[in-house]
C-alpha cells in the first residue's frame, strides 16, 4: 500500500496512538496492522476507524485491549525443529569454541512472546556446557513489547501440551510439575532475564554472541526492517550470529549480514573494521535520537560504573539487580552470579539499611533520596559510615527505567583510580571520508541501478507476499488453538452429560414404580420399563406421542384436568386411584401421583403409576381414598 493509498482515518488513528500513548505503529505493515485493529473493532461493533478513535478518547481502558491484540504471540519450544537442530550442532558449539573458559556468553531473544524460545536456548546451552558452567557464564536476555506475554514468560509455567514437542528426557530434566503446569527449573531460570523492549525506540542490548528474532521482522515495512537490522548489527559482536524466522530472508541487507545457512535463516554479521563503516551502520537507522540512545546505553554500562570511586548498583523496574560496579562488588561481596537475581533476595537490600521501601519512595516521588551517616558494622566492632543516594532513572519520555543506588564511604575519601578515557576523532576528516565514500557509492549505484531495480522490485514483492502469508498463518494457528480449547471444553461437557444420563437411567431402572414424564404439549419424554410391563407398550412406540393419544387400559382422559393443573402451577402434588386394565387383561386399581417438572419454569409433568396390589405392603387403598376425600 503506497502513501497515496493509505486510509486517512487509519493514519489519524496511528498519529493519535503515538501522541497520546507514545506507541509508534507507523513502521508496521499496514495490511497486517489494519487487520488486527479491525478484529478488535468487530468486538465493539464499530464500522470505521474514525469511530474507533472516538471510542478510544472516551474509553481510555481500551488501549490495553488494543495493545494486547496487535502482537500475534504464536511461539513454541523447538519451533521449526530443523533450524534449532542446526543451531545446536553448528552455531552454539562455534560460539563456545571461540570463547575462553571464563568468558561470558550473551544471547538476546528479541520478540520472545511467552518465553518458549528463550527457555529453549537455555536448554540447548545447558546441554552443551553443563548446569554449573551455564549459570556462571551464560546470560539470555528475552524482550518483547507485550507486558502480559512477559508476565507469563517470567512465571516459566507451561501446560503439558506446550512442552509435548520436547523429548521426554528433556521434559523430565528441565521442568518440575506444579499442579497441572510444568515449571522451568528455578536454578537455571535466573540466567534468563526478561524485560520490555521496543525494537524501534529502545537502545539494543550490546556485545551479543547470538541474536534470535524469529517471525517478528515480517510485521514491519521495508524501511523499518532496515532500521531494526542496523540496530541488530550494532548489538552483535563481529563473530556474532543472527537467527531469524522462516519467512525472513534479508535479501536487501547483505551489507549488514551474510547468510550462513539460508534454509534455516541463520546469518553472520558483516564486520565493520573502522569508524567510517560504523557510522554508516548507525546512519542507516535514519534516527539521530536512536544513535544517541546507543551511546548513552554504552556509557551507562561500560563507563559510568567502572570509572567512579563510589560503590554503585543499578536495579531495573521489576526489582532485578542489573549492574554492580567493582567497588560495589568488593564492598558488599557481590559476585557475577548475583547479577540477574531479585534485589530483595540479596543482603544488600536490607543491610546496612532497608532499601526496598526507599526505592518505592523514589519511584513515587520521582526524585533522588539522600541519606547521610548510615552505619555499617564490620568485623572487630569497627564501623563504616555511608552517604546513600537512591536516584530513579527515567527515559527521555519520563518513563521509569529503574533506580541507581550509590554508597559513598565517608569514613575515608578515596582517590579516583581509574580515569575516563575517550578517544576523539577529527569530525571534519571523518566527514570528508564519508563524503568521498558516498560519491563513490553514488557512481557505482548509478551503473547498477538499471539492472537491480527490476530485481529489487520483484524480490520485495515476493518477500512482502511471503511475510503476509506467514502472518495469516500465525493468525490461523492462533484461531485454531482457540477452537481446540473450545472443543476440549465441549468434549468435557458431553462426557459429563453422558454420565448424568447413564446415572438417570440407572435410577429409573432401579425404581419399582412406573414413571412417565411429559412436556407441556403432553408428549411423552420418559417411559420406563415398569410402565412398559404395566400397559404393554414399548418406549419406542410411545416416544414423543401425546399421552392422550394412547390406546391402553388406563382411562387417560380422566387425567387431563389434573395434568393441566400441574402444568399451570395450580397444584404441586396430586394423587388418585383409577380403575384400569393391565396388558394381561386383568382389572387393577392403579395408583397415580402427578407432580410438575420444574426447571427455571414448569417444563412438563411427572406421573408415577403403580398397581396397588403389588405395593399393598407399602400403602393401603383406604389411606389413599381417605386422603382423596380430604382433598
Amino acid at each position: 500500500m503506497t502513501s497515496t493509498d493509505r486510509d486517512p482515518d487509519f493514519e489519524n488513528l496511528l498519529t493519535y496512538l503515538r501522541q497520546s500513548r507514545g506507541f509508534d505503529f507507523t513502521g508496521y505493515k499496514r495490511s497486517t496492522l489494519m487487520r488486527r485493529v479491525r478484529k478488535q473493532m468487530q468486538s465493539l461493533n464499530l464500522e470505521n476507524f474514525g469511530d474507533y478513535l472516538d471510542y478510544l478518547e472516551v474509553h481510555p481502558e481500551e488501549f490495553n485491549f488494543l495493545f494486547n491484540i496487535i502482537p500475534i504471540n504464536v511461539t513454541g519450544f523447538l519451533r521449526d525443529a530443523s533450524a534449532w537442530e542446526y543451531l545446536a550442532e553448528q552455531v552454539l558449539p562455534n560460539i563456545i569454541r571461540r570463547k575462553n573458559s571464563s568468558d561470558q556468553i550473551r544471547i538476546w531473544s528479541a520478540g520472545c512472546a511467552s518465553g518458549e524460545e528463550a527457555y529453549t536456548l537455555a536448554i540447548l546451552m545447558v546441554e552443551l556446557l553443563g548446569a554449573e558452567e551455564f549459570r556462571q557464564r551464560v546470560k539470555i536476555y528475552a524482550t518483547d513489547v507485550d507486558r502480559e506475554a512477559l508476565n507469563q514468560a517470567r512465571q516459566a509455567a507451561y501446560s503439558a501440551r506446550d512442552i509435548q514437542v520436547l523429548p521426554a528426557e528433556l521434559r523430565q530434566k528441565y521442568f518440575e510439575t506444579v499442579g497441572n503446569n510444568y515449571v522451568f527449573r528455578q536454578d537455571l531460570r535466573r540466567s534468563v532475564i526478561f524485560g520490555r523492549h521496543d525494537l524501534l525506540q529502545d537502545a539494543p542490548i550490546s556485545r551479543l554472541d547470538l541474536l534470535v528474532c524469529r517471525n517478528t521482522l515480517m510485521y514491519f515495512n521495508s524501511e523499518t526492517q532496515g532500521r531494526i537490522l542496523a540496530r541488530f548489527h550494532f548489538a552483535l559482536n563481529d563473530t556474532g550470529y543472527l537467527f531469524l524466522g522462516k519467512a525472513e530472508m534479508l535479501l536487501l541487507h547483505n551489507n549488514l549480514f551474510t547468510p550462513l545457512d539460508i534454509k534455516n535463516r541463520i546469518f553472520t554479521k558483516v564486520a565493520t573494521t573502522n569508524l567510517r563503516d560504523r557510522l554508516l551502520v548507525m546512519a542507516h537507522t535514519g534516527d539521530d535520537e536512536s544513535s544517541s540512545r546507543l551511546f548513552r546505553h554504552i556509557r551507562l554500562r561500560d563507563s559510568a560504573f567502572d570509572t567512579t570511586a563510589l560503590a554503585q548498583v543499578v536495579i531495573d523496574l521489576s526489582g532485578t539487580l542489573i549492574l554492580a560496579n567493582e567497588q560495589a562488588r568488593t564492598l558488599f561481596a557481590l559476585s557475577p552470579r548475583d547479577l540477574g537475581r531479585p534485589f530483595q533476595d540479596l543482603e544488600l537490600s536490607y543491610r546496612p539499611i532497608e532499601l526496598r521501601s526507599l526505592i518505592e519512595r523514589a519511584y513515587t516521588e520521582r526524585r533522588p533520596i539522600k541519606l547521610t551517616n548510615v552505619e555499617r558494622y564490620i568485623s572487630n566492632a569497627e564501623m563504616q559510615y555511608f552517604d546513600v543516594g537512591i536516584t530513579p532513572l527515567q527515559d527521555t519520555d519520563n518513563t521509569l527505567l529503574g533506580v541507581t543506588i550509590t554508597f559513598h564511604d565517608v569514613t575515608r575519601y578515596i582517590q579516583l583510580q581509574e580515569a575516563l578515557q575517550r578517544s576523539q576523532q577529527d569530525l571534519e576528516t571523518t566527514n570528508e571520508e564519508l563524503q568521498s565514500t558516498n560519491e563513490e557509492l553514488e557512481t557505482t549505484n548509478e551503473e547498477l541501478q538499471s539492472t537491480n531495480e527490476e530485481l529489487e522490485t520483484t524480490n520485495e514483492e515476493l518477500q512482502s507476499t511471503n511475510e503476509e502469508l506467514e502472518t495469516i498463518n500465525e493468525e490461523l494457528q492462533s484461531t485454531n488453538e482457540e477452537l481446540q480449547t473450545i472443543n476440549n471444553e465441549l468434549s468435557q461437557r458431553t462426557t459429563q452429560l453422558n454420565h448424568t444420563n447413564v446415572f438417570l437411567i440407572s435410577i429409573l431402572r432401579s425404581l419399582q414404580t412406573g414413571i412417565v414424564v411429559i412436556d407441556n404439549s403432553f408428549n411423552i419424554l420418559i417411559w420406563n420399563y415398569m410402565v412398559e410391563d404395566l400397559w404393554g407398550l414399548r418406549k419406542d412406540e410411545v416416544q414423543e406421542k401425546s399421552l392422550f393419544s394412547l390406546d391402553i387400559g388406563l382411562p387417560v382422559e380422566q387425567l387431563q384436568s389434573s395434568i393441566r393443573d400441574s402444568l399451570s402451577g395450580k397444584s404441586q402434588f396430586q394423587e388418585m386411584i383409577l380403575d384400569a386394565t393391565n396388558r394381561r387383561g386383568r382389572h387393577i386399581k392403579c395408583y397415580i401421583a402427578i407432580t410438575p417438572l420444574t426447571g427455571t419454569q414448569v417444563e412438563g409433568a411427572v406421573l408415577m403409576m403403580v398397581d396397588i396390589e403389588r405395593v399393598s405392603s407399602m400403602i393401603s387403598t383406604q389411606e389413599i381414598e381417605e386422603r382423596r376425600q380430604q382433598q
